[in-house]
């Protein structure tokens, strides 16, 4: 995208027009947006994210009002969740503080938070230490439209210092929490050096994971999106925040003229297909739901990624009237095959 942060009108506007209908890409990808909906999707979310980049503050309240203060721009957008950078409170701040008194801070800005969420209508994972039974945890809170709390995830990998500071490592089997429009999980950080817990998200049926952060990552938060056929939200201290698509495409960032915020619209009703033998059925699909299905190819990996534009039409409905299997179930049947095989 040339620009991030447009109005909402333009924006679907401009992906309405490029979508135009069933778009089967010859010679390279499809020259639409992957990932951007219309006026008519059947399950649109609008996502806002929060780099932190340059920002700095005497203390972690400030810290918190300067975030008020970017997610303001954000309002505009009526997004449906916000996710804030690993441990954004206590991060870029100028006055030393111990780490009990870090941990204490805590507890005043999930306070903040769910105020926030509730005034505002919207899901907010907030990202800060949290305490139990003696333990202390890098984790990230989650809170729902009415501000409470649906529960929180607890970085699992940690590194070498927050284990000397006196963190304790989260469960290695990740929590899904369930919102009005889909299931999302969440990793934080170095998690993402690690397949297990993102595997197992998945696995649990998660179509968003967030991953508040301290860095940027790059690659690697596009590489675990088409890795899991998920959606990846990235929301960091520096650099670049990101929303990628399942396919690892990126639908919106932070850059130079939108630094610290970026709010994009996402549409969860798509489906990730392996191309063979499926790509036999698209010309039909085409034929029968014209605009109302969009099929985006990525000719050299021989991915498809069948999305629905209509609230009429579901994607799992299309996959069974067209016999098409998801990437998933392909690999699990080619996988049981082979294990058959081998027995005989």
């Amino acid at each position: 995208m040339r620009r991030n942060m447009i109005s909402r009108r333009k924006f679907l506007s401009a992906s309405a027009m490029a979508a135009g209908g069933v778009t089967i890409a010859s010679g390279g990808l499809a020259n639409t947006l992957p990932g951007a909906v219309t006026e008519s999707a059947a399950r649109e979310v609008w996502i806002a994210t929060v780099s932190q980049m340059d920002m700095a503050a005497e203390t972690p309240a400030l810290m918190v009002e300067r975030i008020f203060e970017v997610l303001r721009e954000a309002l505009v957008f009526k997004p449906d969740i916000i996710c804030l950078p690993e441990l954004f409170n206590t991060s870029n701040i100028k006055r030393k503080y111990t780490f009990k008194e870090e941990v204490a801070f805590s507890a005043e800005t999930l306070k903040q938070f769910a105020a926030f969420a509730k005034t505002n209508n919207c899901y907010v994972i907030c990202p800060v230490y949290t305490e139990e039974a003696g333990s202390v945890y890098n984790s990230a809170v989650v809170f729902d439209r009415q501000g409470k709390r649906l529960g929180e995830y607890r970085k699992a990998h940690i590194v070498e210092d927050e284990v000397s500071f006196g963190l304790t490592p989260g469960t290695l089997s990740p929590p899904v929490f369930k919102t009005d429009f889909g299931i999302i999980g969440i990793q934080i950080c170095f998690d993402i050096l690690w397949e297990d817990c993102w595997r197992k998200l998945r696995e649990s049926g998660a179509e968003i994971v967030f991953w508040p952060s301290a860095f940027a990552g790059g690659q690697m938060v596009n590489t675990r999106a088409w890795q899991n056929r998920y959606h990846v939200v990235s929301s960091t201290r520096k650099d670049t925040s990101k929303i990628c698509d399942m396919s690892g495409m990126e639908i919106a960032k932070t850059g130079i003229w939108n630094r610290n915020l970026v709010c994009a619209p996402i549409n969860l009703e798509k489906a990730f297909v392996h191309v063979w033998p499926h790509v036999f059925q698209f010309e039909k699909i085409k034929e029968k739901y014209g605009r109302k299905i969009r099929i985006t190819i990525f000719h050299e990996e021989e991915w498809a990624i069948i999305e629905s534009l209509s609230p009429e039409v579901k994607v799992k409905d299309v996959l069974k009237e067209f016999n098409i299997r998801t990437f998933e179930q392909h690999v699990q049947d080619s996988e049981v095959a082979q294990i058959k095989a081998r027995k005989q």
